[in-house]
């Protein structure tokens, strides 16, 4: 029989050795996929810079428990497919898109792989999702309240140019998602009394001949919808618009920090935290199926005073009191 100094011995050392086990062992990294039609999201945007905080607040920290694979198509919309599959080989356990085209490729290629989308538009209506309340299948995410916004974007038009009877309306007729927007935006205009001048664009080229069509039949202001194609070009838009004065509305403050008009659309600081918290909550076990899609809940209206005074637009104080970016 072994004496008690001897098991003592023999427990402290099988403790130590299973300490040193313990604490050689790395903590488990979970790898975030970012797939972007356009830009690569990079830490230092707003979106990256917006995402590793939403995730430290989970408990996440970027180098350490948390990797992102980024992917980025750059408007070469027909690479997604391969950039889908290079993240289901880097075995992400999540991945989260951005725009209708990378939620469709995602779906299409990593059925495996749970999926966060955003700013797809209204995935019930573009056939990515079952319902609203039940999505099914890997996929679920933040959805977008698209007639709402389209009303809203053209009131604060209307109130502004009062004067107005047609808006052209420049969108991505190759995106299904932002044909739809365009739609909602066009039946809003029938029932404002507006006129909608169509000017669905394919390809960067395309743009020439909107600006053509524009300065045969005048409208009286742009309203475009941003996917990856227009907002590569925005600075040719905001400069025809600047050109022929007339006055734009879009869908993100940043565009008019680039010099647009106006713009109100969903805070994306606020679907970008949402979109971090769901994917939390995959990795934590849940299934996306029965993830239920959310809606935007905070919006942000922003105006450019200076490129108002360019164009001769005296913005009404009911808009300026409502706003929350002013740029004087």
């Amino acid at each position: 029989m072994k004496s008690l100094p001897y098991l003592f011995a023999c427990a402290c050392f099988i403790a130590m050795a299973s300490g040193a086990v313990a604490a050689q062992t790395p903590p488990k990294v979970y790898r975030i996929g970012l797939l972007a039609g356009g830009e690569p999201v990079v830490d230092t945007s707003d979106t990256g810079k917006g995402l590793i905080r939403s995730f430290a607040q989970r408990g996440y920290k970027l180098g350490g428990n948390l990797a992102f694979e980024r992917r980025a198509a750059q408007g070469r919309l027909d690479r997604l497919p391969q950039l889908v599959d290079e993240l289901v080989a880097s075995r992400v356990d999540v991945i989260l898109t951005i725009g209708f085209p990378s939620a469709l490729a995602a779906k299409q290629r990593a059925p495996g792989i749970p999926i966060v989308v955003v700013q797809a538009g209204d995935p019930v209506a573009s056939g990515l999702v079952a319902s609203f309340a039940r999505p099914g299948g890997n996929l679920t995410g933040i959805s977008e309240v698209a007639d709402e916004l389209s009303a809203k974007r053209l009131e604060l038009l209307k109130e502004a140019v009062p004067r107005l009877h047609t808006v052209a309306m420049l969108w991505n007729a190759d995106d299904l998602a932002m044909t739809l927007r365009y739609r909602s935006a066009n039946a809003e205009a029938r029932r404002l009394g507006v006129t909608v001048l169509p000017l669905g664009v394919h390809a960067p080229e395309d743009f020439e001949q909107a600006f053509s069509t524009m300065t045969k039949t005048p409208p009286n202001a742009i309203l475009m919808v941003t996917d990856v194609l227009t907002n590569l070009n925005r600075k040719r838009v905001i400069d025809y618009a600047a050109t022929h004065r007339l006055p734009a509305i879009f869908e993100h403050d940043y565009l008019v920090r680039d010099g647009g008009l106006m713009s109100y659309g969903p805070d994306m600081d606020d679907v970008f935290d949402r979109a971090a918290g769901l994917a939390d909550r995959i990795l934590k076990g849940a299934r996306p199926a029965e993830l239920p899609l959310e809606q935007p809940t905070r919006f942000r209206l922003a105006v450019n005073l200076r490129t108002a005074k360019a164009l001769g637009v005296r913005i009404p104080n009911s808009i300026l009191v409502r706003a929350d970016m002013v740029i004087e």
